[in-house]
């Protein structure tokens, strides 16, 4: 379940970026995924990219390509988000 939540706060900060910046369509995502872990289970990259996906239908995300890298720290971060 902690990786649906870490993804909500994903797909709404990233809609909230295509707002502000006027974006209809995004199109690629880039995460940096550092080692979380909420009740004893840690967040595994492709569930994460899988629950993106999930929920970003229906929205200016729908489609778009999501790449996750590993990075250190007990962190999730937007890298970069590329639309038009």
């Amino acid at each position: 379940m902690h990786d649906l939540h870490a993804a909500d706060k994903i797909v709404r900060d990233i809609k909230i970026y295509a707002q502000k910046n006027g974006l209809k369509k995004v199109s690629n995502i880039k995460i940096g995924l550092g080692k979380i872990s909420e009740h004893g289970e840690t967040i595994l990259p492709s569930n994460l990219k899988f629950n993106i996906k999930l929920l970003s239908k229906g929205t200016v995300l729908s489609g778009s390509r999501v790449e996750i890298s590993r990075i250190s720290g007990p962190y999730v971060k937007i890298k970069e988000i590329e639309g038009e």
